[in-house]
């Protein structure tokens, strides 16, 4: 079966829902148009479910949840290898399908959109096989169980990364689901539910609604059954569904918005700081909520950077998602696009200064959600370029004085999610990162570590994924006394 067959199917299944291990046809007429961003063409009609829907689908989860916590944790782990042994079978159309719904190159897609996503489920799998459930303190036991129903509202940036990501620990924790993934982004959502399936999760273990936030996300979020939801989105949409989950008093984790620090270090060797900090601010044409797109740079080298800045964002090529030699596709939707607009219109507004880039698509291309790639410098911290999430391929170079300084306009942001730090003295740049308020701190370009725990502080959310520190974000702790003579 070719990719494009498979996609087609994927496209029928939208218009069907995945409750207690069988496709279900939505009971409603509302659909929403999937667009392919790089050409503005409707490629599909996803349904929208309803609040009866999102109920058969928590009590399809509430009642498997029982069977399913008590699976012994090296069988569930079997299941999530099959899982993920299917996804990498399933590789190249995932990638399509996640290239046509959300506009990542294909080239991207192929190389980290599909095979990150499956090591997060190694990871699951790899964590559950040793995690030690229960524990002795004295004469207690110290037990960890899994919460129960989880609610899981997944974005459309990195759909099926964020997926696992979330699934992968709960069903690993021995919890049930309900995902609701970005009604923007459903076709990776549909194919992982059809490898659920192919897979052999017992049913009900696994559920997908699609819809919309205000009505299935709402719904998971308020529903007395569902004891915890897990969001990645923005903080703006974390705050709602916190407070629509506040009367049940259940679990809210959130992995929220980002305005990441990258601090080059006055030691730096620029040769290997700038370029590589461009790349990671530009990643997923800048749609990470962790991506590095605040480059706090020396004062004294700005000129430096600002020519090897330049020059990094030659090397890339926007274009046609489906051309393998593009490496930058479009925004992944028209609202996206518009807001990536206006704040490069903002930032020139505001007197920065503006390097490369600026409003408009690229050259030759006349439809699409295509941004240049826009580098502004002479940031001020106080620009709402440099405090506003623009999740879109523009980054800020903000200089600083002093190594003080430079941690002070780190730190100066409601935001905490991932920061990097560049240097060649070793102690500076550990002092540097562990001044920095935030979850994940990456020094001098580490290889990703899925193992790592992920999360943020401040308005960047609660909880932490990936990891040992991931499966437990799924588990009540349970003490009993007396337990051990």
């Amino acid at each position: 079966m070719t990719n494009g067959t498979q996609i087609h199917s994927a496209t029928l299944r939208i218009r069907q829902f995945y409750i207690n291990g069988s496709w279900v046809d939505a009971s409603g007429g509302d659909r929403l148009d999937i667009i392919n961003p790089a050409t503005e063409e409707v490629i599909g009609q996803v349904a929208l479910g309803t609040v009866a829907e999102t109920d058969a689908a928590v009590a399809a989860a509430r009642s498997a949840f029982p069977g399913w916590a008590a699976t012994p944790p090296g069988d569930r782990a079997d299941l999530i290898d099959r899982l993920r042994a299917l996804i990498l079978e399933h590789q190249d159309t995932l990638a399509h399908a996640i290239s046509a719904e959300m506009g990542a190159a294909i080239s991207y897609a192929q190389a980290a959109q599909v095979p990150l996503a499956a090591e997060h489920l190694r990871v699951a799998s790899e964590v559950l096989r040793s995690y030690p459930f229960l524990k002795r303190r004295g004469q207690t036991a110290v037990v960890r169980e899994p919460i129960g129903v989880c609610g899981l509202i997944t974005p459309w940036n990195w759909p099926l990364f964020q997926i696992t990501a979330k699934a992968g620990s709960a069903l690993a924790a021995g919890c049930t689901v309900v995902l609701k993934p970005s009604e923007v982004s459903p076709l990776s959502a549909v194919l992982f539910a059809d490898l659920i399936d192919r897979a052999g999760f017992p049913p009900g273990v696994f559920n997908l609604i699609n819809g919309t936030g205000p009505v299935v996300g709402a719904r998971l979020a308020e529903h007395p059954d569902v004891d915890m939801i897990s969001i990645t989105g923005s903080t703006r949409a974390g705050v709602q569904v916190a407070q629509v989950a506040a009367p049940t008093v259940k679990r809210v984790s959130q992995e929220l918005g980002g305005k990441s620090p990258n601090v080059i270090l006055p030691d730096a060797d620029l040769s290997r700081a700038v370029a590589p900090g461009v790349a990671a601010a530009m990643r997923n044409v800048g749609q990470s909520c962790s991506a590095p797109t605040r480059m706090i740079v020396p004062r004294a080298r700005l000129a430096e950077v600002e020519a090897l800045a330049i020059a990094a964002v030659e090397a890339i090529r926007v274009g046609d998602p489906a051309d393998p030699a593009t490496t930058h596709g479009p925004s992944s939707n028209r609202a996206q696009y518009a807001r990536v607009q206006a704040m490069i219109r903002t930032g020139m507004d505001e007197g920065a200064k503006l390097l490369t880039g600026g409003p408009g698509r690229p050259d030759g291309l006349l439809r699409g959600f295509f941004s240049k790639p826009t580098i502004f410098s002479e940031v001020a911290t106080g620009m709402a370029v440099a405090q506003e999430e623009i999740f879109g391929p523009v980054l800020v170079i903000l200089p600083y004085d002093d190594v003080e300084e430079a941690i002070a306009i780190a730190n100066d942001t409601v935001y905490g999610l991932g920061a990097q730090v560049q240097g060649t003295d070793p102690a500076l740049v550990r002092y540097t990162a562990v001044r920095i308020r935030a979850g994940q701190v990456h020094l001098n370009y580490p290889a990703w570590d899925p193992h790592a725990p992920f999360g943020g502080y401040k308005q960047s959310g609660n909880g932490r994924e990936y990891g040992t520190e991931g499966l437990e974000d799924y588990l009540e702790t349970k003490a009993i006394l007396g337990y051990f003579d």
